[in-house]
């Protein structure tokens, strides 16, 4: 089935160092762009992540030190990246729990000032796992009857989940709607203010955090009740995306007392 698109979608899947979306570096990306016309663009780029792979990591996706010692790093390509999905709305396998947050703290290390929040964004994963609970190989098989070749490199992954993407909305067309508003809605288990999920709205659109001690409370009632709890996350271990949205509530609710 073709994609019903009012605005050209992206797919893309990411090679990293590890899982640790605070810290860890992309080592590949690839992405395919889909027009709404059809037409089709794709790219994939080896990434100096600036730091050592680890073994376990190369195991899984076969990309070694060497490989990247002589690509461009990061902050060389960001630019280019940001221009290829400026205006496009994003989609991938299990990317708005991992993807989607790296990419992003990639490029605020990078200095672009990249707005996402009005994308729509697709996690082909979540509807595979609302619908049949399984891998994207897996995904792969079932829905579009062959075995993917070369698992775990991103321009395989990237395609496989277009064409999967595809084959959902022939097999299910009583439950998905071929609309992107739609599939950005069925995707996501919660809506996320920050992209790793750690502030969500909860059902009255109230910024409420997601994790700790407060979890579930809104955000503009800790901050008042616990200022040294904006501190606590702004020196932890978590993502610059996190501790900007934090700061963004933190300033919004200061000017409300002016």
């Amino acid at each position: 089935m073709k994609l019903n698109l009012k605005n050209p979608l992206v797919f893309f899947d990411l090679e990293t160092t590890g899982t640790n979306i605070n810290t860890d570096r992309i080592v590949e990306i690839c992405y395919l762009k889909i027009y709404p016309n059809g037409n089709e663009e794709a790219k994939t780029l080896r990434i100096n992540p600036e730091m050592h792979i680890p073994e376990t990591s190369s195991a899984i996706h076969g990309i070694y030190d060497a490989d990247v010692a002589d690509c461009p790093t990061f902050r060389e390509v960001a630019k280019s990246i940001a221009n290829d999905i400026e205006g496009a709305d994003i989609a991938g396998f299990n990317s708005n729990r991992f993807d989607v947050p790296v990419l992003v703290e990639e490029f605020l290390r990078a200095g672009i000032d990249i707005d996402l929040t009005k994308r729509k964004f697709i996690d082909v994963q979540v509807i595979y796992h609302k619908l049949e609970q399984r891998t994207l190989s897996a995904a792969y098989k079932f829905y579009c009857g062959k075995n993917l070749e070369d698992a775990h490199t991103a321009e395989a992954d990237t395609r496989a989940t277009y064409e999967v993407l595809k084959a959902q909305l022939d097999r299910y067309p009583d439950v998905l709607e071929n609309d992107i508003n739609f599939l950005s809605e069925y995707s996501t288990y919660s809506k996320n203010v920050d992209f790793a999920g750690r502030i969500v709205y909860d059902d009255k659109g109230v910024e409420t955090f997601n994790f700790g001690k407060y979890k579930g409370m809104p955000v503009a009632e800790v901050l008042k009740r616990d200022i040294g709890y904006y501190g606590w996350i702004m020196n932890g271990d978590f993502t610059l995306n996190t501790k900007n949205v934090l700061t963004k509530i933190r300033l919004r609710e200061s000017n409300m007392l002016k």
